[in-house]
């Protein structure tokens, strides 16, 4: 898939240098650092491990209520 990114002039030629000094063309280098950015958004375990722990309803109540909101709609 073809994307077009619109970048500032700075950003284009420290991108172009650092380019030429690897030996990659611009969209290898972008694909790279777009693998790079979406491996670190990734939650980590840590991050989600009891993030709804101190909700007041324990998790059978929870389903319950999500499955009725959904019959609701």
């Amino acid at each position: 898939m073809r994307t077009i990114v619109d970048l500032p002039d700075p950003e284009r030629a420290q991108l172009d240098a650092l380019c030429r000094q690897r030996g990659l063309s611009r969209a290898e280098a972008l694909r790279q650092a777009l693998r790079l950015w979406l491996q670190q958004q990734k939650p980590k375990h840590g991050q989600v491990f009891g993030l709804w722990r101190d909700r007041p309803e324990d998790s059978l109540a929870l389903q319950q209520s999500l499955r009725q909101e959904w019959r609701e709609r």
